[in-house]
């Protein structure tokens, strides 16, 4: 391999910077990690590069928007010392964490789905005029509106789905207007097959957004944003195939 590395034309740190808006001591430093093969050197102790580590810079830089620098870096690293399997094993890696990620992104989105129809279905239900001030009841009054068992509700409030207040006098709990709406939720997300753990964190980010609506602009964010991974790391796939074609 040593030959080889000094084979074909040879290029200056400067050479394979310029291209890429790096800096020569970038390209020095992708070297001395590891990134990209060692340089050979000229008689006065010069690194001279050649087209195969202009293909290892190719490589490394399309892989780090799909990957992460750290993850790119180990992947070059397993190549340059001949570990091509790990090098794919770490690129499997990557592309099971953004299927996890997927997974995660359309279970919050059938989450905040149910979530809407849950308080349309709420607002539905409540009455269209009633006294002054907000509606409260108690636990017994609300699991029964639910068709659950006191207990149930106990636990969302363990796993803090629901946050009633305390009568200071009796200690009962005391559901009010927006734990009620919080309850209806919470049940209607149950009754989809939603986690427990994954129901009050939905909830309190609606609360903190002000509704279901807001959060559907973020989730088309993320949505946006693992499609643009998912073509990096085709992009980075390409490059290091390529680069792993240089290598033979």
């Amino acid at each position: 391999m040593g030959q080889n590395l000094q084979s074909g034309e040879r290029l200056r740190p400067v050479d394979l910077a310029r291209g890429h808006g790096l800096s020569t001591q970038a390209v020095r430093n992708y070297e001395e990690a590891g990134i990209l093969p060692a340089a050979a050197r000229t008689p006065n102790g010069y690194r001279a590069y050649t087209p195969l580590h202009a293909g290892a810079l190719r490589a490394f830089l399309a892989l780090v928007p799909g990957h992460g620098h750290p993850v790119a870096a180990s992947i070059m690293r397993a190549v340059n010392e001949g570990s091509v399997d790990e090098a794919l094993r770490l690129v499997d890696g990557s592309h099971a964490q953004l299927l996890d990620d997927r997974r995660t992104l359309g279970a919050v989105e059938s989450a905040l789905g149910d979530l809407e129809s849950a308080t349309a279905a709420t607002a539905a239900a409540s009455p269209a005029a009633g006294p002054p001030g907000p509606r409260a009841t108690f636990i017994g009054p609300l699991a029964a509106q639910l068709g659950i068992r006191p207990a149930t509700l106990r636990k969302w409030e363990r796993a803090g789905v629901l946050r009633p207040r305390r009568d200071p006098r009796t200690g009962y709990r005391i559901y009010g207007e927006a734990d009620v709406l919080d309850a209806r939720m919470a049940h209607q997300l149950r009754r989809g097959g939603h986690p427990l753990e994954r129901i009050g964190p939905l909830l309190r980010q609606v609360r903190e957004a002000g509704g279901p609506a807001p959060l559907e602009a973020a989730l088309r964010d993320w949505r946006g944003r693992l499609t643009a991974r998912a073509r990096a790391m085709l992009t980075g796939a390409a490059e290091l195939e390529a680069y792993l074609r240089l290598r033979g």
